[in-house]
């Protein structure tokens, strides 16, 4: 409960940083879609316990971490979406609003690529499985376990022009060095 406070905390400080413009923009995409804005904020909860849980350190730098955080967190907001919708409508809520993200907290070019390609994973992952299991019956395990496969064969994102498939990317780690 106390993770789940902590989690509940960043994301509104987060939230304080918006200039009134961008204030207005969020608010304008939740007004949209209220209940997808509602299971939304549940799956951003839910995916940044599980992400630190899992990566400590990375889930907040442009690690394999950040990487597993951003797929997993598409793949959770289509799935709670799907629960009161279609997967079709859940998909584009779930770019809409996960683009937004990037447009309100901009990064870097290479840093925006990277998170909108792992955005996009999650989002293809969550639908190769709709074949083979009804919408209605997913659960958070489903993408866990093949997000975590894909962490141990992840590519490092050089240029902005880079050609990828279906693999999460990061970017190269920075280290300091001693003059």
């Amino acid at each position: 409960m106390k993770k789940l406070f902590a989690t509940i905390r960043i994301i509104f400080l987060n939230l304080k940083r918006l200039s009134l413009r961008n204030l207005f923009k969020l608010f304008s995409a939740v007004l949209s879609h209220p209940l997808f804005s509602i299971l939304t904020f549940w799956g951003t909860v839910k995916t940044y316990a599980i992400s630190e849980k899992l990566f400590p350190i990375t889930h907040s730098t442009d690690g394999a971490g950040n990487a597993f955080r951003h797929a997993l967190w598409n793949c959770l907001i289509m799935m709670y979406c799907c629960k009161i919708s279609s997967a079709e409508k859940s998909l584009h809520w779930s770019k809409k609003i996960t683009d937004l993200h990037e447009d309100l907290f901009p990064n870097e070019p290479l840093q925006t690529k990277m998170d909108l390609h792992n955005n996009e994973i999650g989002r293809q992952y969550f639908m190769s499985l709709l074949p083979g299991i009804h919408r209605q019956f997913f659960e958070t395990s489903f993408f866990v376990d093949k997000l975590l496969e894909l962490t141990k064969n992840i590519i490092i994102l050089e240029k902005e022009d880079q050609e990828i498939g279906f693999e999460l990317v990061k970017l190269e780690e920075k280290r300091e060095t001693l003059v």
